[in-house]
């Protein structure tokens, strides 16, 4: 059942939010269908909390554009479900956009172990986030953005301090206001998500919301780095059956080619940038 919030809770959101009590109690006596329809409720909030922060999102994308076209890297860095979506988006940016391996970096609280094992403390470590940028050699064409709904993981607010005093360009993802994290952060992106329908489960809407501004970070960044053609994704890897054939049904539509002459031309060539770039030589 939705829960009367009052005014108390509203000045508790002001400075708890992501602890904030839900606004449902007696989640275990609800039916399933009760229980998705809350959280559903709750979920169709983040979009417009997003656009709020699009302004910010695109002040961070700009200046991580300039530095990449320098030769920089982006590094995301987190604990728990914050670096695991950080690991995630960056490991998609190879077979996405065929940018090179070691360009978009996720770092985790733990080290690769805590991808799928919660590691007992790893997050509470104030100078172990920086001790794990320095082990890529970080420098100042590189961007570190620091993910952590409650704003204040040590591991994430160490590695952005020692990053600020070597003027190396930071961002953050938080989902909590007046945090320290967006105080240190040279672009702080700020996500108000409010109370989690499971008290405390940041997983949920702070995930979700958090995964939207990552989506947006990679996907903005590639297309104005020029890994993208019209709306095709022209370098991604073709790592499977389903993606060749996705190349070569974009090269028959660029080039009115059959699809086998297509497809042997894309495998021969490697990626459908290069195919196409080949084609228009005939």
């Amino acid at each position: 059942m939705k829960r009367d919030t009052g005014k108390s809770l509203n000045l508790y959101f002001c400075y708890m939010n992501t602890e904030s009590p839900s606004n449902y109690d007696g989640l275990d006596l609800m039916s399933t269908q009760e229980i998705l329809l809350g959280m559903n409720d709750e979920d169709a909030r983040i979009a417009a909390i997003i656009r709020d922060e699009i302004p910010s999102i695109t002040a961070l994308i700009d200046v991580l554009v300039s530095k990449m076209r320098l030769g920089g890297r982006l590094f995301y860095l987190g604990a728990g479900t914050s670096g695991r979506l950080g690991v995630v988006d960056a490991s998609e940016c190879p077979p996405t956009f065929g940018v090179e391996q070691g360009r978009v970096i996720g770092l985790i609280a733990g080290g690769d172990a805590a991808i799928r094992k919660a590691v007992e403390n790893a997050e509470d470590d104030l100078k172990q986030g920086f001790i794990d940028l320095k082990s890529y050699n970080i420098n100042a064409n590189d961007v570190v953005v620091g993910i952590a709904a409650s704003g204040r993981t040590p591991y994430v607010l160490g590695a952005l301090e020692a990053c600020k005093e070597l003027n190396i360009t930071t961002g953050c993802i938080v989902c909590n206001p007046d945090s320290k994290i967006a105080d240190v952060a040279d672009y702080p992106i700020v996500l108000i998500t409010g109370p989690e329908f499971l008290t405390g489960s940041t997983r949920l809407k702070a995930g979700t919301a958090t995964k939207l501004a990552l989506n947006m970070i990679t996907t903005a960044t590639m297309i104005r780095l020029g890994r993208v053609k019209g709306n095709k994704m022209v370098d991604m890897q073709l790592s499977n059956e389903k993606l060749v054939d996705r190349g070569t049904r974009m090269i028959m539509e660029e080039t009115g080619l059959d699809y086998d002459t297509a497809q042997l031309v894309l495998l021969k060539e490697g990626s459908v940038r290069a195919a196409i770039d080949k084609l228009s030589q005939w």
